[in-house]
């Protein structure tokens, strides 16, 4: 098997683990687990991974259920713990550390100010306009 089939191989492998990220971010995920589901080692999975989309699959994990926990808390009818366990975070302190480290606001904070931010926006609106986007990037975007 040549190098450029083993690569299209991966990449088909790496857009199924992303896929069931996308897909299963509420439910407990783990790298090694989901790479024996693709049939690589945990290293071989996140080296590769990061390579085709830039983080490693925590990373593409954690972002998915920080924005999941935005559009809950936009909606403004659950506490923050009830989101923090509804995106498949098992602890309120990373999920709040996570949270404020890709909003650049606590998730209380960001439930207060953006309850009914999107309000009449196209759905696909709205999930552009509030994508988090990590602090070393925020420079670069405006703050609304």
């Amino acid at each position: 098997m040549g190098i450029s089939t083993q690569r299209t191989r991966d990449l088909a492998a790496l857009r199924r683990v992303r896929d069931r990220i996308d897909r299963d971010y509420a439910q407990p995920l783990d790298v090694a687990a989901l790479a024996a589901g693709v049939h690589m080692s945990a290293g071989h999975l996140s080296r590769e991974f990061r390579k085709a989309y830039g983080e490693a699959p925590y990373s593409y994990l954690m972002t998915r259920r920080i924005e999941r926990a935005m559009t809950l808390l936009r909606r403004g009818d659950m506490s923050v713990t009830d989101v923090c366990f509804a995106v498949g975070c098992s602890s309120l302190g990373t999920f709040s550390t996570r949270f404020t480290e890709l909003v650049g606001v606590s998730p209380s904070t960001y439930r207060r100010e953006h309850a009914d931010a999107t309000e009449g926006m196209v759905p696909c609106v709205a999930k552009t306009v509030t994508r988090p986007v990590r602090n070393r990037e925020a420079g670069s975007r405006p703050r609304t």
